[in-house]
């Protein structure tokens, strides 16, 4: 099937039903109480309206419909059989899709076409334009199936190689094959391979520490730039405009259709009123078209990892502030961002940010989910499971500081050891957390926890100096020679950025810094170079490619320094004394992480529900 996202009104009757029939697509709605509606926005996609359809014409269409109490109409039996992406596989907006193939099938096989994860080389891909992952699933009914019983869901992988042979692989593979894994019987579960051995001992981080929300949407890109006084300018040119269109154009609403195929604003404009704080910061319940005061509320924002930005923070130009997220903002806040929905291929299984997060923190695409250390904005209660904290202290026989806890997650996943050494059990996504039993591992993990964590909020969190500054190489840090210096002029604003190995130098435009190891060139987030990520938002062209028919963002991004600013050479030396002091925990981190596992560990089945 092919496949669009944000397809909605594509769907025909299957998503909006006929004069005799509901829409089927509704069958697979999540009830309210499954708490998982924030994600059924995913169902409208091409490839499920297509799954929908086959679903109802071979398994309820004609007499009997979904009664499978004997006698069964054999027209009722058959199957379907589709290679499509694969998010569905363990999405959350999905769970009601999961269920009730499980109620009417009583086979379902999947195979794996995409081990390498998301965007991998092209030379893997099974289709070589689609960059999603991609699985065959095949979904059976017998003539006569056993009500009683969900669907037995099997699932393999083909082996991480060229297209090529996966094809080959794939030529030779039966239903019969003794090499298939199974998957859990429960209605909702993932059609994904059951945890087991130790992997499925270990808790999963978000029994470990309570999980806060997504992080934020700014719904326009003109709301988040590297440095203030840009926003401050934007800002200005926008309530210059003294033509309403003038303003709404650069405002730059949402815009998407309506049930009756018109489009229409879906979210904020600017004759739009929102009597909505962020954090601290008071509503300011008027409309954007008849606002006067000319300075903006600009915060300090973790728009990347290792990328600190700065956001308008005014709920009337974002599209989804997440007050949960700003209303636990404080000076000893740390926020943890983590992918749940889809797993790290590389580098930190998660990272840590002093600022409220953006949604696509961890790695600048797919969402995430964002942790906060401090339930509350006077940093008093701890976010961490006391279920955990319990169970530490009662293998310790001591007390355990939640913060601890805390840390100890920063030091056995911010690393690339980790994502190694579990990839073949993130095939299911989902990160989980192995509890030592151990009070001295404990003790070392959560000391490593907290330097490690300082790393990431650049001294600001954790700080061992007073007042805290940014983290220094001792010897050999990072400097930018007198013939090195990136050019402040309109001719010499960079485009480019490269690293020459030899010299260990990093090349910025017709500029360079020294003392750049190989390991900090190349640090990655899963996939996304760090370095690369972060000058791609400060380099001269910042166009950003257009995807699909998406309309162009506002002209107010156009608005941007004509220079390099010299905060952004200060900017990307922190960044790189940050990496390369975090490149040199990394033998420590995963020494730690190898200790814990081959140690006693506190399972998680002897954690309270």
């Amino acid at each position: 099937p092919p496949y669009k996202e944000k397809a909605k009104g594509k769907g025909s009757w299957i998503e909006s039903g006929s004069a005799n029939h509901a829409a089927p697509l509704n069958d697979w709605q999540p009830p309210r109480e499954w708490k998982v509606g924030a994600h059924a926005k995913h169902l409208r996609n091409l490839y499920i309206y297509f799954w929908r359809w086959a679903a109802w014409k071979v398994f309820e269409q004609g007499a009997g419909g979904r009664d499978l109490s004997p006698p069964v109409d054999d027209k009722l039996a058959g199957m379907v059989c589709y290679i499509t992406v694969s998010g569905f596989l363990n999405g959350p907006g999905f769970e009601k899709m999961r269920a009730d193939l499980r109620r009417d099938c009583d086979e379902i096989w999947v195979i794996d076409c995409s081990p390498e994860g998301f965007q991998p080389e092209v030379a893997s891909r099974i289709f070589q334009g689609v960059q999603q992952t991609i699985c065959i699933v095949l979904a059976s009914r017998s003539i006569k199936p056993d009500a009683s019983k969900p669907a037995r869901v099997r699932y393999r992988a083909l082996a991480k190689g060229r297209r090529e042979a996966k094809f080959v692989e794939m030529a030779e593979i039966a239903l019969a094959d003794t090499n298939w894994s199974d998957c859990p019987t429960a209605p909702r579960a993932p059609f994904l391979p059951k945890h087991s051995g130790g992997w499925g001992d270990y808790a999963a981080l978000d029994a470990v520490v309570d999980y806060i929300g997504p992080g934020v949407t700014g719904g326009r890109t003109w709301v988040i730039a590297p440095d203030s006084g840009t926003l401050q300018s934007r800002w200005e040119e926008l309530l210059s405009a003294n033509d309403p269109t003038r303003m709404e154009l650069l405002f730059h609403p949402t815009i998407r259709k309506n049930k009756s195929g018109e489009y229409e604003v879906a979210d904020r404009h600017i004759r739009k009123t929102v009597n909505q704080g962020i954090g601290k910061r008071p509503a300011r319940p008027v409309q954007i078209i008849n606002e006067t005061d000319q300075k903006a509320s600009i915060a300090r924002y973790g728009f990347r990892s290792f990328d600190r930005q700065y956001v308008i923070a005014d709920a009337r130009v974002l599209s989804d502030p997440r007050p949960k997220i700003w209303d636990v903002e404080n000076e000893a806040q740390v926020y943890l961002t983590a992918p749940m929905d889809f797993s790290p291929t590389g580098g930190p299984a998660l990272t840590f940010t002093a600022n409220p997060a953006d949604k696509h923190h961890y790695k600048g695409s797919f969402s995430g989910r964002v942790f906060a250390l401090w339930k509350d904005a006077a940093a008093t209660e701890a976010n961490v499971s006391p279920a955990v904290v319990a169970a530490f202290a009662k293998a310790f026989g001591a007390p355990v500081d939640p913060v601890d806890v805390f840390a100890y997650v920063a030091a056995l996943l911010a690393h690339p050891a980790y994502t190694a050494r579990f990839a073949a059990d993130l095939v299911r996504p989902g990160l989980r957390v192995p509890l030592t039993a151990d009070a001295v591992l404990f003790a070392e993990a959560a000391k490593l926890g907290r330097a490690v964590i300082r790393l990431h909020t650049f001294g600001e969190r954790f700080a061992t100096e007073d007042p805290p500054k940014p983290p220094r190489v001792a010897k050999d840090a990072p400097t930018v020679p007198k013939d090195g210096a990136i050019p402040a002029t309109p001719e010499g604003f960079p485009d480019t950025i490269d690293y020459d190995a030899a010299k260990r130098r990093l090349l910025v435009g017709t500029g360079f810094i020294d003392n750049v190891p190989p390991a900090v060139w190349a640090y990655e987030v899963s996939g996304k170079q760090v370095l690369r990520q972060w000058f791609s938002y400060r380099k001269k062209n910042r166009e950003r490619p257009q995807i699909g028919d998406r309309r162009l963002p506002s002209p107010l991004g156009e608005i941007q320094p004509d220079h390099w600013l010299s905060e952004y050479t200060t900017e990307l030396i922190n960044v790189l004394n940050v990496l390369a002091l975090l490149v040199e925990l990394e033998p420590k981190q995963a020494d730690l992480l190898n200790r814990i596992c081959s140690g006693p560990l506190i399972p998680a089945s002897k954690l309270p529900s």
